[in-house]
């Protein structure tokens, strides 16, 4: 083929063909319309961030950590239930790092999405 057709959205296969004004995957039987993929892949370039439930974390929002998170250089580390207050999510964390936030008494710091959740 001479053209790049995009993955199944449902099962992520990369052996889609189009079959008329179609798309189709030959793993799930899946059809989508061309056209409705750059609706999908401008949805895809927003970014969302869920809680260790499953609610959707925004910027400013307040957090609580769910379980005792060890922290290099501090004896005690964050324990379950400390409240992290303001926020701000960010896409280019280290290792799942997606939240940027400040813990009292601790200072600045990045946590992972999947040990808070909202409070």
């Amino acid at each position: 083929m001479s053209e790049n057709l995009p993955p199944c959205p449902e099962c992520a296969s990369a052996y889609t063909y189009e079959m008329g004004a179609l798309l189709v995957c030959p793993e799930c039987a899946h059809e989508w319309s061309v056209t409705s993929t750059g609706a999908a892949d401008e949805t895809a370039g927003e970014r969302v961030v869920k809680d260790a439930v499953g609610n959707v974390l925004a910027d400013g929002d307040t957090v609580t950590v769910v379980k005792t998170l060890k922290v290099k250089g501090s004896p005690s580390g964050i324990k379950a239930g400390t409240k992290v207050r303001n926020i701000r999510l960010i896409a280019d964390g280290v290792d799942g790092h997606d939240i940027d936030c400040k813990v009292d008494g601790f200072g600045p710091m990045q946590l992972k999405s999947s040990v808070v959740k909202k409070a």
